[in-house]
């Protein structure tokens, strides 16, 4: 079983930032994965970021591009979202999600991973 607890969501203004954490505790393995996927009211839970817990690979969607960025504590096991340059659009309720058995070409698919985090919000005004 693995936990993930997020926290570090708030209300920013447009252009501002916020750094979100997921703290992980479990059993995790060597092909773990971890995701950021944002949700609005009466839309499907999208795709933001991942990266592999092994190798630390990253990837974003292309809304974020250059803005936002996804980075691991191996030693706090935590994981970061960095996120600068926020936009209206950018407001959402952020979840963070593990993937016991990450495949890179599968990291937008909200189905693949096992565990979810309560979510935090993030709302920036204009």
């Amino acid at each position: 079983q693995v936990q993930l607890v997020e926290s570090g969501g708030g209300l920013v203004q447009a252009g501002g930032s916020l750094r979100l954490s997921c703290a992980v505790s479990g059993r995790t393995f060597g092909s773990f994965g971890m995701g950021w996927f944002r949700q609005v009211p009466g839309k499907e839970r999208e795709f933001v970021a991942a990266i592999s817990w092994s190798d630390g690979s990253t990837y974003y969607a292309d809304s974020v591009k250059g803005r936002f960025t996804i980075s691991r504590d191996n030693a706090k096991s935590t994981v970061y979202l960095q996120m600068n340059s926020l936009k209206p659009e950018d407001t959402a309720v952020y979840y963070c999600a593990a993937d016991q058995t990450f495949i890179p070409g599968l990291r937008a698919r909200a189905s693949r991973y096992d565990y979810w985090g309560q979510g935090t919000q993030v709302t920036v005004s204009s």
